[in-house]
């Protein structure tokens, strides 16, 4: 099966090696507003980050791996290539070995996408598309590649049947725990937009998956900073007022410049 191939002027990948999480490859979620990689915070088995909304982000995936990789990834319960309700025998995208990039948005075209940034869960492309069940969650499940059999004096095997995997988008539900907390968030929760049109170019390749179930898969999920505080996931901040001065017109004086 083809898939798209990253180009190989791929942006290097931005994410501090403290926020990456995943084995096969290091995957962070980065705020293409400011640059900055979002502090992964860990509550009750899970890994969220805190979206600012009206913010663009991206989803950063570094291969770790000698070989190529397969990564099928998923915003929202949504496949973000095909627009598809994510299962893992869905397409995805190809990593060279060690290759970064930056998936920055529903791919539209070969050379275009749909940026990703953070809304309100009724305008989000999920919500829009009469499928809000998994708003608030970004997937990636990564797949080894099988390497070809040479065979002395014989022709190259067929590939294989493409293996069938049970469709797995009920993997990406929330808990029952976390759904509870969820309820609880002051605030209508994120989602994730079908933003601007944006360049992003990419091509084809061929991959066989050494088995049908992934390798890994990574499950971030994302709301704002408010709902997290709320949920107890992120501390609130501690406020610190300034430290009264006992002789306020005791600082030192000098020669102030001249008016103008």
């Amino acid at each position: 099966m083809k898939y798209p191939l990253v180009a190989l002027i791929a942006a290097l990948a931005l994410c501090a090696e403290a926020q990456a999480l995943g084995g096969l490859a290091e995957v962070a979620v980065i705020d293409r507003n400011t640059g900055t990689t979002l502090e992964t915070h860990y509550h009750r088995g899970e890994y969220w980050v805190a979206g600012t909304p009206g913010a663009r982000y991206a989803v950063d995936i570094r291969n770790r791996l000698p070989g190529r990789l397969l990564a099928v990834a998923s915003v929202d319960g949504v496949n973000v290539i095909s627009g598809e309700a994510a299962a893992w025998d869905q397409t995805g995208y190809v990593f060279d070995p060690n290759q970064g990039y930056q998936i920055m948005g529903w791919r539209k075209s070969d050379t275009e996408v749909a940026a990703f940034a953070f809304t309100a869960a009724p305008n989000s492309y999920a919500g829009r598309t009469g499928r809000p069940a998994n708003i608030g969650v970004i997937g990636v499940a990564l797949f080894r590649e099988r390497e070809p059999v040479a065979v002395a004096t014989a022709p190259a095997p067929a590939p294989a049947p493409y293996p069938g995997a049970k469709s797995m988008s009920a993997a990406l539900a929330a808990s029952a725990s976390s759904a509870a907390a969820q309820r609880a968030a002051p605030a209508p929760r994120l989602g994730t937009a079908h933003g601007e049109r944006e360049a992003s170019v990419v091509g084809h390749t061929e991959f066989e998956r050494l088995q049908s179930e992934p390798d890994e898969v990574i499950r971030i999920r994302y709301d704002s900073l408010e709902n997290l505080i709320a949920m107890g996931i992120v501390a609130r901040p501690q406020r610190h007022d300034r430290a009264p001065n006992p002789f306020p017109e005791s600082l030192p004086r000098y020669v102030p410049d001249p008016p103008g």
